[in-house]
């Protein structure tokens, strides 16, 4: 994957160098021209801070494409004369690996060091990335690796440990407009394009750099008599499609983001993120089956109907298909974030399973144990069993847990919504137990 200002040398046969783009004719020369990253980079950042002491680690550097990982990885080389070799671990076997080691161990005995920065270092297996291991250790390489993919989850833990973790984000449209301005500063000349068009333009590029310099490149190849406006714009240019993998980092942010929103009772927020995920090509199948799960870990008994509604809504989006089943999911979406919310059942069902597995062998009492056989009835079992619809109140107030386990309190509703009637429902059973066992 090329990464913003990466891209390579060519010189054609005829020995005239070739149209450069632009890109590369505005890569940053200098640590300091690096637009975006300030956080990382600036004096009080982890790479500020490592060069203004003279002492680089390994890293992994983590971000999304277009944001620099390329451009600073050569730049720090330069600031530590290091020898630079960038190589990518889609197209880099183990015999060039070996290759690439034994180059740095010889030119490390001639007494120059190596930064070997590796793309998509994600791409390699674990054993691959043990292979990092001795030369990091032995200072053979200075390894500085680059993934769009969580490393927590990708790399190996022992690669991790060596190796500091850096965390570029993506360009704001700040950042997008100072590249922009730098991109007519060495085109010599002014976008052509309306205000409005030029944010848009900004907004397209979805935090990327090198998307924008692309877009700003076309933009500038075309002859216009007069400064497009944001309609004209998007007639020429196709909208960027949204950065979402469906198996990625990416699908469990947004899917995050949709359940925090929905139990943060933002309606707003929640349907945003929901349309993302939809715009992004996400299987709104996925989605039903998430919004269902949320009715019952996050509304509850608070709210017993939700459960019906996101259910109808899955039912409703299977009958007609997309998209206009997905209105009934966006509905259930809302229904979810505007219901009274409890987690109590959620709460009581894992505390329920605590007792089961702590309490795994206990038998149940036998006044509540059935006795089909004469055996069993001369073992105790079913005697002085009280059958509740007998009992005043259609309560008896007998024991149900074993014989020997003190009685958990699991359940305790909130006093939300349809929960606040079943809490004075168990405070009056509660009451009567303890009364009648008394």
């Amino acid at each position: 994957m090329a990464d913003l200002f990466d891209t390579p040398d060519t010189v054609p046969s005829s020995g005239k160098p070739a149209p450069r783009p632009l890109a590369d004719r505005i890569r940053p020369a200098s640590i300091a021209e690096v637009i975006g990253q300030a956080h990382v980079l600036g004096p009080e950042g982890p790479l500020g801070a490592m060069l203004n002491a003279g002492s680089l680690s390994s890293l992994i550097l983590w971000g999304p494409p277009g944001v620099g990982k390329t451009t600073i990885a050569r730049l720090l080389a330069d600031r530590t004369d290091l020898h630079f070799i960038q190589i990518s671990a889609i197209f880099t076997g183990v015999p060039d690996l070996k290759k690439v080691f034994e180059a740095a161990r010889l030119r490390r005995s001639q007494g120059r060091g190596t930064l070997l920065f590796v793309d998509e270092i994600h791409r390699f297996n674990k054993a691959q990335q043990d292979g990092f291991l001795p030369y990091m250790e032995d200072g053979t390489i200075l390894l500085v690796g680059a993934t769009t993919e969580n490393p927590s989850f990708e790399l190996n833990a022992a690669l991790l440990s060596r190796a500091q973790v850096i965390v570029l984000e993506r360009l704001s449209l700040a950042d997008l407009e100072r590249l922009a301005q730098r991109a007519e500063q060495v085109l010599a000349r002014p976008l052509p394009l309306t205000a409005h068009a030029r944010e848009a333009l900004l907004e397209m590029a979805d935090g990327d750099g090198r998307a924008l310099l692309n877009l700003v490149e076309q933009v500038m190849a075309w002859k216009l008599p007069a400064p497009l406006d944001t309609e004209a714009l998007a007639a020429r240019l196709m909208r960027r499609a949204a950065k979402y993998d469906k198996s990625g980092d990416e699908h469990y942010n947004l899917i995050s983001a949709l359940h925090k929103s929905v139990r943060g009772s933002d309606p707003d927020a929640a349907l945003y993120w929901f349309a993302r995920m939809l715009e992004g090509g996400e299987d709104p199948r996925f989605l039903a089956r998430r919004l269902v799960r949320m009715s019952v870990e996050d509304i509850g008994l608070a709210d017993p109907q939700c459960q019906t509604v996101c259910l109808h809504a899955w039912e409703t989006f299977e009958r007609l298909g997309s998209p206009e089943g997905e209105l009934a999911l966006a509905q259930a979406v809302i229904y979810l974030a505007l219901a009274p919310k409890s987690n109590a059942g959620y709460v009581a069902y894992k505390a329920a399973r605590a007792e089961a597995r702590r309490t795994g062998s206990e038998p149940p009492p036998k006044h509540i144990l059935n006795a089909p056989t004469k055996l069993m009835k001369g073992q105790g079992y079913g005697e002085g069993y009280a059958y509740d619809h007998d009992a005043e109140d259609g309560f008896s107030g007998q024991n149900y847990f074993p014989e020997t386990m003190r009685r958990p309190v699991l359940y305790q509703p909130v006093e939300r919504g349809f929960e606040r009637d079943l809490k004075k429902r168990l405070e009056w059973f509660t009451k009567l137990r303890e009364k009648r066992g008394s």
